[in-house]
């Protein structure tokens, strides 16, 4: 029987002008991250539905039996602000539940949930993403830092695996290169999994909190802290099938 995965964020859109000489026209592109994690997990025990950055502020759940329908929430590159206004509360001024408090209760209560990085995960860039001092981070593995805490590697940068655990089964060897990843540190709570080789800096870190799980993966799931060689590496599947794996396994 198939696991559900909600998976939130993962897109933007860009808008650029065009100048040719006196004349000027405009354009409007959709991008997507999410569409080789979602390849990866095919024919996989998880079901992945892709909740759009662009939906989740008017279609993310409201309660939190909507919340417990799915086995993980998945946060990728999606800032607090989304979750917390609400067109209700945002356009009306009326009062709306707050979703990341949602999310706490919903770990806390047996839910499971994973922060993948990007330029609005854990602080974010600018600190615009503003997940520091928030229900989300309180159950997290890791802490944001109260700063712009993307660190941009164009040189490339390693992965290092430091301890044994379910989630790097089958992933020994040498990774493929980061490109970037956002700067963390541990909760006392946490287990740190991996690193960014030569700075000490969390890349993959777990925790059971309370009765539910979270994990934490500081770089990209795409483009760009994710190159293609990645993507395309075989432990890309496996990384998240372990990852998925560990976070639904029954607490005895």
């Amino acid at each position: 029987m198939q696991k559900s995965v909600l998976l939130v964020g993962e897109s933007w859109t860009s808008s650029a002008t065009h100048v040719k000489g006196f004349d000027q026209f405009y354009t409007a592109t959709y991008h997507t991250g999410a569409d080789a994690f979602i390849a990866a997990l095919k024919e996989s025990d998880y079901q992945v539905t892709h909740m759009p950055a662009h939906e989740a502020q008017a279609q993310f759940p409201t309660t939190l039996e909507a919340l417990q329908a799915w086995d993980v929430v998945i946060l990728s590159d999606i800032g607090a602000n989304t979750l917390l206004l609400h067109p209700d509360t945002w356009l009306k001024s009326r009062r709306t539940p707050n979703r990341l408090t949602l999310l706490h209760d919903y770990v806390a209560g047996g839910g499971n949930l994973m922060m993948v990085g990007g330029y609005f995960s854990f602080q974010g860039i600018n600190g615009g993403a503003r997940y520091r001092n928030t229900a989300v981070e309180k159950v997290l593995p890791v802490r944001c830092l109260p700063w712009d805490d993307r660190v941009e590697v164009p040189e490339g940068a390693s992965a290092e695996c430091i301890t044994q655990h379910p989630v790097l089964d089958g992933l020994a060897g040498e990774w493929p290169w980061l490109l970037g990843y956002n700067e963390v540190e541990m909760h006392p709570d946490g287990q740190l999994l991996a690193t960014v080789s030569g700075t000490g800096h969390p890349l993959l870190a777990v925790r059971e909190y309370q009765k539910g799980r979270t994990l934490a993966w500081t770089s990209d799931m795409s483009a760009h802290w994710l190159p293609d060689e990645f993507c395309q590496w075989d432990g890309y599947r496996r990384l998240w099938i372990n990852a998925l794996d560990w976070l639904t396994q029954a607490r005895s």
